[in-house]
């Protein structure tokens, strides 16, 4: 792990964390991620810097081994952000349709109109959410940092091999301790 640089103009975005997602069993406790990403948003508001949080109400329509199109049921209250994340007026809230934050939403451009050139992302599912939402964003051509101590997953070994091949290839990773402190 290399120093970890901020830009100027860094958003937070926080991947799923709501009801539905954060119910569901996971390696490192949802509780934790929710906790560390809460407070990485209380030093990004604090700094006058964008805080993203993201939700997911649907999935890609294609067929998968796991499952087959429109076969999520979700509970009324399945996409509901968690209160943890203390939600202010002033955050920007995406709601996607696919694993990442990019694709079909109006992220890049909300980003770009507020100068934004590097995001810090935390959430569920770090194999997929958390990871999509990187990659689009490396393809996008902005700075990337993973806050791994603020991402978990339902399979240790997907959680496991993005933070440790993958997360490296797209930018930068560190902890919440040192992004608030970077914050300062």
């Amino acid at each position: 792990m290399t120093a970890t640089t901020l830009d100027p103009k860094t958003a937070l975005v926080v991947i799923d964390l709501q009801k539905g997602i954060a119910s569901r069993p996971t390696v490192h406790p949802a509780d934790d991620v929710v906790a560390r990403s809460a407070e990485l948003a209380v030093a990004f508001r604090a700094k006058g810097l964008p805080v993203v949080l993201v939700n997911v109400t649907g999935g890609a329509p294609g067929r998968t081994e796991g499952r087959g199109p429109g076969s999520l049921p979700f509970a009324p209250d399945w996409a509901d952000l968690l209160p943890g994340l203390g939600q202010q007026d002033s955050d920007i809230v995406v709601t996607k349709q696919t694993w990442g934050a990019f694709h079909g939403t109006d992220l890049d451009m909300r980003l770009r109109r507020l100068g934004v050139t590097q995001i810090v992302v935390t959430g569920i599912a770090t194999s997929k959410g958390v990871e999509s939402t990187a990659r689009a964003a490396h393809e996008h051509g902005y700075n990337v940092t993973v806050v791994t101590d603020a991402i978990t997953d339902s399979d240790e070994g997907a959680h496991r091999n993005s933070v440790e091949k993958i997360f490296p290839a797209l930018g930068e990773t560190d902890t919440t301790d040192a992004i608030v402190k970077l914050l300062g």
